[in-house]
């Protein structure tokens, strides 16, 4: 079995205006995508939403053997990464199958499969 991460960027200041029932549809897009997960034999290892980029702590070399601690996210960019789902599967194409489902309902994902 193959370990796939997916990662789902999103604008955070965006999120927050929208209308309930826009949260409410994207939460039903969260449960089809498990449902599909099930279906497909795949295994959800754990998945969650993240604390907002602002409350990120971001660590670099120093260049001088030191560590460089700062605020925020790593980068300054419009899409932070907002929640992902580790998935455990032996069936690829079937799992991007899901994955493309759930992108056609509006969600923008990213899936990487993880180094073994």
């Amino acid at each position: 079995m193959s370990r796939y991460l997916i990662l789902l960027p999103a604008p955070e200041a965006d999120w927050a205006d929208l209308p309930p029932e826009e949260h409410e549809k994207g939460h039903a897009s969260h449960v089809q995508f498990q449902e599909d997960l099930r279906a497909g034999g795949h295994e959800l290892l754990v998945a969650g939403p993240l604390e907002p980029s602002a409350a990120a702590t971001s660590m670099r070399p120093d260049g001088g053997g030191g560590t460089l601690v700062t605020d925020g996210p790593f980068s300054e960019t419009a899409e932070q990464v907002v929640g992902f789902y580790l998935v455990s599967s032996d069936d690829e194409a079937d799992l991007r199958a899901a994955c493309e489902r759930w992108s056609s309902r509006g969600e923008h994902l990213e899936v990487r499969r993880m180094a073994e």
